[in-house]
């Protein structure tokens, strides 16, 4: 089922925005923005919905009513989750829209990558391979082997730049920055100190770059231009609400107001 669901359909989308661009030089990494584009723009409910459900949970727990119910059951941990489920019904609040685009997203990742080597075809149990994940209605002659190369990378390996002797991992640095950025500016802001899911988001906007920075710097480059395309349009998105808090990327930054655009 992955394969049939997951790479071949991923793989023929590729060749095929590959084959419509022209085959040409830096064409094959234009063809993963493509791609990272057309995903954006499928998976832009579930990502409004991850927004919407951030800025609910952030207003829940900036909420006077949910915090003296935290003070009062604070001790009775099965009360408290009662308490909160009752919150999250009366006020329409799904606790986990802010997470299945993340989840959504490893597929789509590991789908990719398999696709971009796949895509590749270095030897001949590749080409063998990729003989059978293409359909019909491509022609395969014409477009094999791919042009992989785009700018200064080769998309179907890791990439590093030559610099004073040292092998420095731009891409990876690339993606850790704007993960970094895409994480600041969409984690909900609180009041409330007793707000374990704003200090699990602060975790996690230190882990996910550094959990991507180290995928970019191991896996092919391609993997790279899709995570920098993908989180520049999610910056992009977020800002278009109106509620990024930029300040919110210096050490020290000052929070934006519950609610406040």
């Amino acid at each position: 089922m992955w394969e049939t669901f997951i790479i071949e359909p991923m793989t023929n989308l590729l060749l095929w925005i590959y084959d419509l661009l022209g085959h040409g030089a830096h064409t094959f990494g234009l063809a993963i923005i493509l791609f990272t584009i057309l995903v954006r723009l499928i998976t832009w409910p579930l990502n409004a919905s991850q927004v919407k459900g951030a800025q609910a949970m952030q207003q829940l727990q900036n909420d006077k009513e949910w915090q003296d119910i935290q003070k009062k059951y604070a001790k009775d941990r099965e009360k408290l989750a009662q308490e909160q489920m009752r919150l999250y019904k009366e006020r329409g609040i799904n606790p986990f829209a802010s997470c299945l685009p993340t989840l959504i997203q490893f597929p789509i990742i590991i789908g990719l990558y398999q696709s971009i080597i796949r895509a590749m075809a270095s030897t001949p149990l590749d080409m063998l391979k990729l003989a059978r994940t293409v359909y019909t209605s491509l022609n395969v002659e014409g477009i094999i082997p791919l042009n992989s190369h785009f700018l200064w990378m080769d998309l179907g390996r890791p990439e590093s730049i030559n610099l004073l002797g040292f092998a420095f991992p731009t891409l990876a640095v690339i993606v850790a920055l704007t993960t970094y950025v895409q994480s600041k500016l969409t984690m909900p802001t609180s009041t409330n100190p007793n707000d374990q899911s704003a200090a699990m988001s602060g975790m996690m906007s230190i882990y996910m770059p550094l959990m991507l920075g180290w995928l970019a710097l191991n896996f092919a480059s391609g993997i790279s231009v899709y995570f920098i395309t993908s989180n520049l349009l999610g910056i992009v998105q977020y800002a278009a609400t109106g509620r990024a808090n930029w300040s919110s990327l210096l050490p020290g930054g000052k929070k934006q107001a519950p609610g406040k655009k």
